[in-house]
């Protein structure tokens, strides 16, 4: 866990949120290099890129607040923040970047200020990616047809580089210390420092003594989806990409692949999920993706062979 990646004229760089901006970086700057080699206009596929990442933070960040069981914390930071607690040091609640007040029987800390806007804060930490997928995916849909560009060609393009982002994107979780897994002693098993996200959650649930202890091992479910989206990218962009029967069929494969990757690696997940009858949040949507995929999968290659079929082909 690396907080803070570096300092840059007195400015702290959050680790998490300097691997997340290099990822959309990145994405943005291979749908550039896929515009000019398919012909299209370079300059709309930059501007399709930086809006869907706007747009993909904010739905990020909205679902985050709504679902990831920090609603309440958010309300009341803004209402009454003595009714939040933070589990950290004394020494970090009363220094100058946290400025808290310290709870000495409790032996907790409690925000000195009310701060209205935490809820929008999402280079701290806090981003939930379906969320931004599906903001982003109806932000995009939006100004591709604004722009009159192949809706199914464009999508595609999608379906190589959002992989490609959020492989650097879960290393900045990992880094950043949240989306940690649950228990194990498994070899590569990881442990995360004192006053973690990790360490505070296994104190709270009695496994620790102290938050402030370093957390016991758990699975690093954040390099697992890291190594699935690198697997997922490598496969559609040099297998299904080339090889591609109908347009739309890369962007396909990338959401199926994708959901079940992200159904399975939420097994071990052990940070706050939300959802309903004991699958999380995004369990719930990985299946409706997968759904949504092989549905729109199998409509888009009918149409295709149909199109093969009709006279004149």
């Amino acid at each position: 866990m690396v907080p803070e990646l570096f300092e840059l004229f007195g400015i702290s760089f959050p680790a998490y949120f300097v691997l997340l901006t290099t990822g959309f970086g990145l994405a943005i700057w291979m749908s550039r290099r896929w515009g000019q080699r398919t012909g299209l206009d370079k300059e709309s596929t930059t501007d399709l890129g930086l809006y869907m990442l706007i747009a993909g933070v904010a739905g990020a960040r909205i679902l985050h607040v709504l679902v990831d069981g920090y609603f309440w914390d958010y309300v009341h930071l803004c209402t009454d923040p003595a009714q939040v607690t933070w589990e950290i040091s004394r020494a970090r609640c009363l220094s100058e970047d946290v400025g808290g007040i310290w709870d000495a029987a409790a032996g907790v800390c409690h925000p000195g200020s009310r701060d209205c806007l935490a809820w929008a804060k999402f280079w701290n930490g806090g981003l939930t990616y379906y969320g931004g997928f599906l903001a982003a995916t109806w932000y995009g849909i939006r100004f591709i047809r604004k722009e009159k560009l192949p809706l199914l060609k464009t999508v595609d393009m999608a379906g190589f580089t959002i992989p490609f982002g959020l492989i650097f994107g879960r290393l900045g979780c990992f880094l950043g210390g949240c989306c940690y897994g649950k228990r194990t002693d498994a070899p590569w098993a990881v442990s995360f420092p004192g006053w973690s996200a990790a360490s505070e959650a296994q104190h709270k649930a009695g496994l620790l003594s102290r938050a402030s202890m370093p957390s016991l091992p758990v699975h690093p479910t954040q390099i697992y989806e890291s190594v699935a989206c690198l697997a997922i990218f490598t496969f559609v962009y040099f297998y299904v990409w080339p090889r591609k029967r109908y347009d739309g069929q890369v962007f396909v494969a990338f959401v199926a692949l994708y959901a079940v990757a992200r159904f399975l690696i939420e097994y071990w997940r052990d940070d706050d999920r939300g959802g309903l009858w004991s699958l999380s949040t995004s369990q719930i949507i990985s299946a409706l993706l997968l759904a949504a995929a092989i549905v729109l999968g199998r409509r888009l290659a009918a149409r295709a062979r149909a199109a093969l079929a009709s006279p004149g082909n």
